[in-house]
């Protein structure tokens, strides 16, 4: 098979389309605020689109199961950072106006480019990768790097480079004269400096190191090198000619898309320091989907650094049930819990671990959500009506073995109304074969449906929310005893204190 890409098997149809609705309705943009602090905003738009089917899923996930083996992860990492001296090396060949300097940040370019993937090929054939991705890679890279012309472009960059890094000049300034005279002088220039002044003075730094650009002073210096020299200079200016396009599109690509996985991976392994599990998903339609300890990330992304903790919860879909019905008291956790439900299925569809500590997780062709809006200034529609303009293409769509997440619907109209649309919405659904959750103040929906299953947020004997979702049947939940208890409003509290 020939090696595309490490990120798709094949072109998405998402890759272009604008950030999915559910990235806010799921508080994504938290997440992914965590991930981009340590790799910039570019690392964002890789989480915004979704493979294009059930295999290219497995093809990440495949993937990222390799990147946990051995020690692949810090080769990669040592990968990306030799790749980023090369786009450094890049810039600095861009910045520069002496053309003999274009050709030598030219030939670290290139020689850091081959080092960067010699190095990736030893890492690939030195662990025990299975996914068809990191072999196909491992095979492309074989043939590659045995080609004849790679290997002498490689070869002449090296030793260019090993050449440029002999120069050793010592300069003497006396009688008004600059006097340079070629020596034998071990080391680099600050150690020099620091062997033969004992007090230097505090801030001295190294003057030729603040800008790739040369002074006056160093362009004088290059072309008394250059005379004394000219064979070199002359192959390095061959050099630039002859390799001025150097690199192969995939291999670029691969080192930019391989960040996804990294950048995931190195966010994992910091919030498992602040003690939330992860586990890599099995993905099975012939089981029972299920997670056991599954908790909001982007809410614990939140309070990881505040110290407050995040309840975590199980839930298991049955045999001929399609929708949870989750019923419950304001401020239970209801919501949060849709969004954990959420983010479960959203992570395995990208081929990534998610937040739990197990789970199966049923393949879906997509993912549809529908949370509550308040009302339009900008169109003047009423809460009502929004909440149907944007239910309308959900529900005429086909969206057959669709994910569905549904927070707060029809709140606004009369309770009987809103009773028989939700009926409606959860018939449509369950008929295209969709799994999900609607998360409602309407115990009757409970009933919609015999695939159906009613969750309840649990208060505690004092009537206080514990932010756990169960198995129960909807009821008249008394939800006020815990708001009173909370800002201490009891007929007791409030006589003292008005008193």
């Amino acid at each position: 098979m020939e090696f595309k890409s490490i990120l798709d098997l094949r072109q998405s149809p998402y890759k272009d389309e604008v950030r999915p609705s559910f990235y806010m309705d799921f508080n994504l943009y938290q997440i992914i605020d965590s991930i981009k602090f340590h790799w910039g905003d570019n690392i964002a738009s890789f989480y915004t689109y979704l493979p294009a089917d059930t295999e290219c899923e497995k093809y990440r996930r495949e993937i990222f199961q390799d990147i946990k083996k051995g020690n692949l992860y810090e080769e990669l990492m040592s990968f990306v950072s030799v790749m980023a001296r090369c786009k450094e090396a890049q810039a600095n060949q861009e910045e520069v106006r002496v053309a003999i300097q274009k050709a030598a940040w030219h030939v670290s370019r290139v020689a850091l480019y081959g080092d960067a993937f010699t190095g990736l090929y030893k890492a690939l054939q030195e662990t025990d990768i299975t996914s068809e991705g990191f072999k196909t890679l491992r095979d492309h890279l074989a043939d590659y790097l045995e080609q004849e012309s790679f290997k002498e472009m490689y070869r002449q960059a090296g030793e260019l480079q090993t050449e440029m890094r002999k120069f050793r000049f010592k300069l003497f300034y006396e009688n008004d004269l600059i006097v340079i005279t070629e020596a034998e002088v071990p080391g680099t220039y600050e150690s020099y400096l620091e062997e033969h002044f004992e007090k230097m003075p505090e801030g001295m730094k190294n003057p030729f190191a603040g800008s790739p650009e040369l002074n006056l002073l160093e362009q004088k210096l290059m072309e008394i090198v250059q005379q004394r020299k000219p064979a070199f200079f002359k192959s390095l200016t061959r050099f630039y000619k002859n390799y001025e396009q150097y690199a192969k599109n995939e291999l670029l690509q691969f080192t930019s898309e391989i960040t996804f996985y990294l950048s995931y991976y190195k966010f994992m392994k910091k919030m498992e320091e602040y003690g939330y599990r992860f586990a890599a998903p099995e993905v099975c339609r012939e089981k029972r989907m299920y997670a056991n300890g599954l908790y909001d990330l982007a809410l614990a992304c939140v309070n990881c650094t505040e110290d407050k903790e995040v309840v975590s919860n199980d839930m298991e879909y049955g045999e001929n049930e399609q929708f949870f019905v989750v019923t419950g008291p304001n401020q239970g956790g209801k919501t949060t819990f849709a969004r954990s439900l959420g983010q479960l299925v959203y992570f395995t569809k990208m081929g990534l671990d998610v937040p739990a500590m197990a789970a199966n997780v049923h393949p879906f062709s997509c993912i549809l959500t529908h949370f509550s809006v308040e009302e339009s200034v900008e169109t003047g529609r009423g809460k009502l009506q929004e909440e149907l303009v944007r239910l309308r293409p959900m529900m005429s769509e086909k969206c057959e073995n669709a994910f569905v997440v549904i927070n707060e619907l029809f709140t606004t109209a009369a309770n009987y109304d809103a009773i028989i649309m939700g009926q409606k919405v959860l018939q449509h659904f369950i008929g295209q074969r969709c799994r999900g959750i609607y998360v409602t103040h309407l115990k009757e929906l409970a009933d919609a449906h015999e695939q159906v299953v009613s969750l309840r947020a649990l208060l505690d004997e004092n009537g206080i929310q514990t932010h756990k979702i169960a198995r129960k049947e909807a009821g008249d939940e008394a939800c006020a005893i815990n708001q009173v208890n909370k800002y201490r409003l009891s007929y007791e509290q409030l006589k003292e204190r008005l008193s």
